[in-house]
């Protein structure tokens, strides 16, 4: 579920909040929260697809190979079409040429897309938000939201968070032309005399006076070709919805707006969810929508309803487009105010799923572009949708070849002797399986939540996350929100091995005796005993071929990063774990920044990385930073493999600490294939196949990773 799909379940007043701030509220949230709960919608349909042609085979040469799901998502890749990558672009202009000027909102830059669909930076550094004027990627930007061009390419950017308005020439030299960084208020006066508070919408009329929406502010503001900010209508402080001539009008967190060859101004009033007409003299007007009628209505003035409108755009005639982002549809409202929705159905599985249209703009072909989530989309015709750039996150519950499977959030992976991989969709409850071909397929669970054993989709599982295989090609499954440890046969049959879902706690014993308390990994040694993060408890614990528990590391309820021998040590969450070839157990410690080795006598050390200290540096144990490490595995050399999530990247830790990088690059986020180094996106999990390939998995998508020699 889309962080949009849970605004849906929340009551109306917090949909009046803007889409962007709602967005950053809830990537904020603590550590209580899980997102794992939120992404997969009940209603989802599932569907079935059989294979159809096998995938590539593996490469002996060093690369990363695509094998199954869908490489979208967020990114911040430059490049051709969907090579490229954007988190959240709210904003869109489109020029006379076909270009399209897009503020990537969670990258902090503005980005350029050709009319060939190749993208690249315009202003600003990736993933470095600031206030810095300047030329290009010296310039910086802080959650940026709008953007709009004038008759001569110049563009104008509501910069948000930094209560600022930014110019940029067609040359890329930004300036700040209104507000003072970090300091908001309601003030009227020249460049930086002037005060803003979060403003989210802009645009320029043909005078070249730039238009705000200054969303807590709740007013329109203008700002003259000589930088003199006024306030044309609405009262600071002061929300409603009253129609009436400047400040005795009343909007509620306006956002998008645009203007006509009048200089006439029309404001998606999003906490009102109407669309509002400003005429140049300050006289505000309902055009469309009521609150009494929200929600997905076509029909005229207070008739037609909105479901999110919040951002808009105006072709030559004066015909208006809105993005209604919690409806999923695009908006044309006439002159007159009526409101109809375009037949294209963001939702459907034939092309990428446009789950929120964010910003939308209209070339003077009457083209529509509009960005999702995470591309630039075009619709011609009002009816035909086509990718441009980027390219979207696609969630489901579907079984076929390679790239037609798709996932729900993938947390686990595993191989056997075959060659086979298993997956653990942890939304979807379920373990799915994937032959050498590339052909996903369900093993076990039925995709609703459960802890039923039985065969096949008569078995249940509650959010599992991690999974190992044994040398007979029986699985074992970290049953998360069960507490229990789950066994899968080659046929598909579900036992329960360890821990009882009714209760959980952290007692050792033989399996229907011990209780777990959210385990999260699990790994094997030689002699095939099963050792299980034990997340919850801060453990790391053992389970004997015969079934017995023990713990063999830190204590439970008791969390730290101390070294030590057994009880003595500390973890917190530890989210996975792996045996190297001597039976030691490694585990990551992602808050810490960290990667722990034990010792089969229960000796805990820090193997690579310091604590609190982050980064991306290569180096010998403690020289070496991670960030966010999560996934691990081990070689038959005794080589240690880390998915290092917060850097994109994959790091060996060889048997004396020394660390390297041995795919992605740091700071570059999205899935690029081909030669090493390539590029990831939040690798999450590991598992050997073979004595030089990697599995690598993130939410979406299973890769193979050729290692170098």
């Amino acid at each position: 579920m889309s962080p949009l799909s849970l605004v849906r379940r929340v009551p109306h007043a917090a949909r009046s909040l803007p889409h962007a701030l709602l967005c950053l509220l809830l990537s904020a949230c603590g550590a209580g929260f899980d997102p794992l709960a939120l992404l997969v919608d009940e209603a989802t349909p599932v569907f079935r697809q059989s294979a159809i042609a096998a995938t590539m085979p593996a490469s002996a040469q060093p690369g990363l190979f695509f094998v199954a799901g869908s490489t979208g998502g967020a990114g911040n890749l430059s490049g051709g079409g969907n090579q490229a990558r954007f988190n959240f672009p709210i904003g869109i202009a489109v020029d006379g040429v076909g270009n399209r000027y897009v503020a990537d909102w969670q990258n902090h830059v503005i980005r350029k897309v050709s009319a060939d669909g190749s993208v690249s930076t315009l202003a600003g550094a990736m993933s470095t938000p600031g206030a810095a004027d300047g030329t290009g990627t010296a310039a910086r930007f802080n959650y940026p939201q709008s953007i709009a061009i004038d008759r001569a390419g110049t563009l104008y950017v509501a910069d948000t968070n930094n209560q600022t308005i930014r110019k940029i020439t067609p040359q890329g030299v930004v300036t700040t032309i209104a507000g003072r960084v970090g300091v908001d208020g309601s003030t009227d006066g020249r460049g930086n005399a002037a005060r803003f508070s979060y403003p989210q919408g802009i645009a320029v009329d043909v005078a070249g006076t730039v238009l705000v929406s200054d969303t807590y502010n709740h007013t329109v503001r203008t700002i003259s070709p000589g930088g003199v900010v006024g306030t044309l209508a609405g009262s600071a402080g002061n929300f409603g919805v009253l129609d009436g001539v400047r400040s005795a009008a009343r909007f509620s967190n306006p956002q998008g707006l645009v203007t006509d060859a009048a200089r006439n101004i029309y404001v998606a009033d999003a906490g009102n969810g109407v669309l509002r007409k400003v005429t140049p003299a300050g006289i505000v007007t309902t055009l469309a929508g009521s609150l009494a009628n929200y929600g997905l209505k076509d029909g005229t003035g207070a008739a037609a309803g909105f479901e999110g409108l919040s951002n808009l755009a105006i072709d030559g005639a004066g015909i208006l487009y809105g993005a209604d982002q919690y409806a999923r549809r695009i908006r044309r409202i006439t002159p007159q105010g009526v409101v109809t929705t375009l037949p294209v159905n963001a939702l459907s599985v034939s092309h990428p799923q446009v789950a929120m249209p964010l910003g939308i703009a209209v070339d003077p072909t009457g083209t529509l572009s509009v960005t999702g989530q995470y591309g630039v989309h075009v619709i011609t015709g009002g009816t035909t949708l086509k990718t441009l750039a980027g390219k979207e996150l696609e969630r489901g519950m579907v079984d076929g070849n390679g790239a037609k499977a798709r996932f729900g959030s993938l947390q686990g992976v595993t191989s056997d002797a075959s060659g086979n991989w298993y997956v653990v969709d942890t939304p979807h409850h379920m373990i799915r399986k994937i032959t050498p071909a590339g052909v996903v397929s369900q093993l076990a669970g039925n995709g609703k939540p459960g802890g039923v054993d039985g065969t096949g989709s008569g078995a249940s599982f509650n959010y599992p996350r991690g999974i190992v295989a044994d040398a007979l090609g029986n699985l074992f499954v970290a049953d998360t929100f069960n507490s229990r440890i789950r066994k899968i046969t080659p046929a598909g049959v579900v036992t329960t091995i360890a821990g009882a879902g009714s209760s959980s706690g952290s007692t050792d014993g033989p399996g229907n005796i011990a209780r777990f308390f959210e385990p999260e990994a699990i790994a094997i040694d030689a002699s095939r005993n099963l050792y299980v993060a034990d997340t919850g408890n801060h453990t790391v614990r053992k389970i004997t071929v015969a079934g017995v528990v023990s713990t063999l590391a830190g204590s439970p309820g008791k969390y730290g990063s101390d070294d030590g021998t057994g009880a003595a040590a500390r973890f917190l969450k530890p989210p996975a774990i792996a045996v190297d070839p001597s039976g030691n157990v490694v585990l990551s410690q992602p808050a810490y920044g960290t990667i722990r080795k034990i010792t089969p006598g229960g000796v805990v050390t820090t193997l690579a990385g310091r604590v609190l200290e982050t980064g991306a540096l290569d180096g010998a144990g403690d020289a070496a930073r991670f960030f966010n490490p999560q996934g691990l595995a081990a070689d038959n050399a005794g080589n240690v493999y880390v998915a290092d999530t917060g850097n994109n990247t994959i790091r060996r830790i060889t048997p004396s600490g020394q660390v390297s990088t041995v795919a992605g690059v740091p700071g570059l986020v999205g899935i690029r294939t081909g030669a090493l180094p390539g590029s990831l996106a939040q690798p999450m999990a590991l598992a050997m196949s073979g004595a030089s390939t990697l599995a690598v998995i993130n939410e979406n998508a299973v890769l193979r990773l050729v290692l170098p020699k």
